[in-house]
């Protein structure tokens, strides 16, 4: 099932395939056996006329085509122009016949097209459901299915890299050489059994040896690749950090219009706040942190605080160091600024508007890359944006790399043909036969068929596509 749709393709489904929103162009996807009689009724192509002849063109159809013309709504609506992109049969991604009905970008018309089309023999895709026919039908495996989803939740151009390579085979490629190579290894030993009793060996062990070996070298790369840090990395995060009461807040909700709680009294911010900050369509978290105390509180709250904001910056992929450009720095902020960062750190004076003329504060001005800005007047936060941005796209991205909901879910299974491959090594060389050996082949190979989607169980396929929006 996915929500309460059975995994039935003999039925015609159809969904908006563009986001919610004005755009260019909005698209119609629609797919399954009655896609041709379905347009017959709702569309004219401009190089048919009269009754039939739309209905005659599909049928003659024989590769994918696009055709102008527009939809026919009733008498009294107005002809709506359109394009009809055709694919006639199992040459398409769901192997089906396929449309899409490209329209001018308004949700309204959109809509307007979707009850249209579904008033003729269609239902409305459930979420994900045309991936899952392109599953189904052999066209991609799960991982590629995923990367899907992981496009669509790109939220920066790293992890759109990612998943695009993920979706061009980066993943599959590697598991179906690893499969094939054990579907070899197996069928060598199990003819080596059959002809036991006539002493004929099929593959010797130091050839089994050596391909267990190397399967289980290929495999521990994939697991590391799946436990790193850039390859399951989330949007990247940008957080604030300073001594108490410098202003972070403030600027903080002048670049994302937010909510974080402003006063002239330390220590306001107890908690954390965080808020996704468009950078022209390159996405960060920015997270605004309490301010780093200087004495030693002793208030539980204070102390809760604190800990918050120091587990945050272990967290953060670049720090905003915040300094208050109104007054002198203090110890801890000039004993800061002659550490050397652990991660990408940003030197950001705020209050500019009241800057004190202070030598430590012109000579840190002048430095490369140190914004000065107001909350109060906006001056330099678009310097600010734009900075952040430059860094944000330079964080490295590992463009052989997994999405995230492919790595949380192949880790286990990885690790289970792993763990048979090094049992298959172990009993090889003790000698105990290779009917034990091919035992742990088997498993290994159920471990790998997991991954790509070779061997799944509903509920693997409900967890995944139920995280999809229709029209994908």
């Amino acid at each position: 099932m996915l929500g309460n749709v059975s995994y039935r393709v003999d039925d015609t489904i159809a969904a908006i395939a563009t986001a919610a929103g004005a755009s260019a162009r909005a698209i119609i996807r629609i797919a399954g056996p009655e896609v041709a009689n379905c347009l017959s009724g709702i569309f004219e192509a401009e190089c048919a006329s009269g009754s039939g002849a739309t209905a005659d063109l599909l049928s003659q159809t024989q590769a994918a085509s696009v055709f102008p013309g527009h939809l026919l709504f009733d008498a009294s609506a107005p002809q709506l122009p359109c394009q009809l992109y055709y694919w006639p049969d199992e040459r398409s991604f769901t192997k089906s016949p396929l449309a899409e009905i490209h329209l001018p970008g308004s949700q309204a018309l959109a809509e307007a097209a979707l009850d249209l089309v579904c008033g003729h023999g269609v239902r409305l895709a459930a979420g994900g459901e045309f991936t899952l026919r392109a599953f189904l039908a052999g066209r991609i495996d799960l991982t590629e299915a995923e990367a899907v989803l992981g496009l669509i939740d790109a939220g920066s151009e790293g992890e759109f890299d990612v998943a695009l390579h993920q979706l061009a085979g980066g993943l599959s490629g590697p598991i179906t050489r690893l499969r094939d190579r054990l579907l070899h290894t197996l069928a060598e030993l199990e003819a080596g059994l059959d002809f036991a009793e006539e002493d004929i060996e099929c593959i010797s062990n130091r050839e089994l040896f050596e391909v267990l070996n190397k399967t289980q070298d290929e495999i521990s790369k994939l697991l590391a690749q799946m436990n790193s840090r850039t390859v399951v990395r989330e949007t990247i995060r940008v957080v604030f950090c300073g001594s108490a009461n410098v202003g972070k807040s403030s600027l903080f909700n002048c670049m994302v219009e937010g909510a974080a709680l402003e006063s002239d009294l330390p220590g306001t911010t107890r908690d954390y706040l965080t808020a996704t900050l468009d950078l022209d369509r390159i996405y960060c978290e920015l997270v605004d942190t309490a301010g780093v105390a200087r004495e030693d509180g002793s208030e539980p709250i204070m102390v809760a605080a604190q800990a918050l904001t120091a587990r945050q910056l272990e967290q953060a992929d670049i720090q905003l160091f915040c300094l208050d450009a109104s007054r002198p720095l203090n110890d801890w902020e000039q004993d800061q600024l002659a550490c050397q960062p652990v991660v990408e750190r940003m030197i950001v004076f705020t209050k500019c508007d009241m800057m004190a003329e202070l030598p430590h504060h012109a000579r840190l001005a002048q430095r490369p890359g140190v914004i000065c800005t107001s909350s109060h007047s906006g001056v330099g936060v678009e310097a600010l944006r734009k900075e952040i941005r430059d860094r944000v796209l330079a964080v490295p991205a590992e463009v052989g790399g997994t999405v995230t909901c492919t790595a949380v879910r192949c880790r286990e299974s990885l690790q289970q043909a792993s763990e048979a491959v090094l049992r298959a090594s172990a009993v090889a060389e003790r000698g105990l036969g290779h009917e034990l050996v091919a035992t742990e082949i088997r498993v290994a190979l159920d471990g790998l068929g997991q991954v790509v989607g070779a061997v799944y169980t509903d509920d693997m396929l409900e967890r995944i596509f139920s995280q999809f929006c229709i029209g994908k």
